[in-house]
């Protein structure tokens, strides 16, 4: 006696879907899957990414799949195109010159290790501050937002701004890590 090849067409009984979630298929397949985006980039983090990028785009598809069965071949192709296309899109940010271009120079008595430890300084010192007092912050004075602007980012009032800013600044020239710039 011989069995039907396929079961389904035989006996009118559909066959379970093999995946029946996106994320049951990531959870299956992406060992496979990142192998294979490992051999089309060289850089192990950029095979992430787009592998990544590939299972974003295999995600809004998701529902249009018909037969889940195919659907490695449809994230190969996702991974093929998307790797064609972040090539062709690279640039090429060297020229051939005469000259070679010299750094800007330092303003006199500037060490750019010193301003790093600096930066670095800054950074604990605002990491060290509330979460609301650092957000006002670095909206205000990082990501250049009027008090306006970080009022309504933030959900609260203008006043409120002002007087968050004051005091986490106020805590700022306090903080002994940064008595060194003074």
């Amino acid at each position: 006696m011989t069995t039907p090849v396929c079961t389904s067409a035989s006996n009118g009984v559909r066959r379970p879907v093999p995946y029946p979630s996106f994320a049951s298929y990531v959870r299956a397949r992406q060992p496979v899957l990142l192998r294979t985006a490992r051999s089309l980039t060289a850089n192990p983090s950029d095979a992430e990414d787009l592998l990544q990028t590939a299972l974003a785009k295999t995600y809004v598809a998701w529902e249009r799949i018909e037969d889940h069965r195919a659907v490695d071949g449809y994230v190969r192709r996702a991974l093929v195109n998307t790797r064609t296309s972040q090539w062709r899109k690279r640039r090429v940010d060297e020229f051939a010159c005469e000259e070679l271009p010299e750094p800007e120079p330092l303003p006199d008595g500037a060490d750019p290790a010193e301003q790093q430890a600096l930066h670095d300084a800054m950074w604990r010192a605002i990491l060290r501050l509330p979460a609301r007092q650092r957000a006002m912050v670095v909206l205000r004075y990082y990501e250049d937002l009027s008090e306006a602007q970080t009022a309504e980012v933030l959900g609260v009032s203008v006043g409120t701004v002002k007087s968050a800013v004051s005091r986490a600044l106020g805590k700022l020239r306090e903080d002994p890590e940064l008595d060194v710039v003074r």
